[in-house]
């Protein structure tokens, strides 16, 4: 016999067995009488490779959700900068204070030029004080009573006299003393008011001073020499 021959008697024999078997089920269920479908369609077990074991539910996915953007953060706002405090603007040297004082150098009667204060007093050199080269005292204690000394911090207002001549010299007693040429300046206690000058001569040595610093000799007292220049 053939191959082909014992294969179709093998298959007429298997579609048989199956007609068999479909008639022994049909038989069993009550003779195909129920509604109830014999076996579940695949549309009712959905794909079993997709949802498992056949019985489960099938479980739905989800959509996927497209990734939400990340919110970008901004940037800390960077404080702006104080403006950098300038340095203070510099500033003009003070000037020193103007002082109250003033001398002034005129001519009167009798006696031509001379020195007078503020006041009116008249100013007097004392021959042996020492004029050069800084200028200094000599007539200190009871001399500075008798003869008071034209005290100042600072150069005194000038009128009639070139104030490159003035200056200050200091004391014994560190005050500062106003000076003309180098000569320092003084009053006399004994003059009776302003203009008066009986301090001119005494003693040889005291001499109303004129605007240059030389000592004044057109009117001295009777009995009192002229020194020499």
């Amino acid at each position: 016999m053939s191959v082909i021959r014992r294969n179709r008697i093998a298959i007429g024999l298997a579609a048989g067995l199956a007609v068999v078997l479909g008639l022994g089920v049909w038989s069993a269920t009550g003779g195909g009488t129920s509604s109830k479908p014999v076996a579940q369609t695949e549309t009712d077990l959905g794909v079993l490779g997709d949802y498992g074991d056949v019985g489960q539910p099938p479980v739905l996915q989800e959509p996927a959700q497209a990734p939400e953007t990340p919110v970008q953060q901004q940037a800390p706002e960077t404080p702006t900068p104080a403006p950098a405090a300038q340095p203070p603007a510099a500033q003009p040297p003070a000037a020193a204070p103007a002082s109250s004082l003033k001398l002034v150098g005129k001519a009167v009667d009798k006696m031509g030029l001379v020195v007078q204060d503020g006041d009116g007093r008249t100013m007097y050199r004392f021959d042996k004080d020492t004029p050069k080269p800084e200028g200094k005292s000599n007539c200190n204690n009871q001399c500075a009573v008798t003869w008071p000394p034209l005290l100042s911090d600072t150069i005194p207002q000038v009128e009639g006299i070139d104030s490159k001549l003035v200056s200050l010299i200091t004391r014994a007693d560190g005050k500062k003393q106003v000076a003309i040429d180098g000569w320092a300046l003084y009053a006399y206690s004994q003059d009776p008011k302003p203009g008066a000058w009986k301090g001119q001569g005494v003693g040889g040595t005291w001499f109303v001073i004129q605007p240059d610093g030389k000592r004044n000799v057109e009117c001295l007292p009777p009995g009192v020499t002229a020194p020499a220049a």
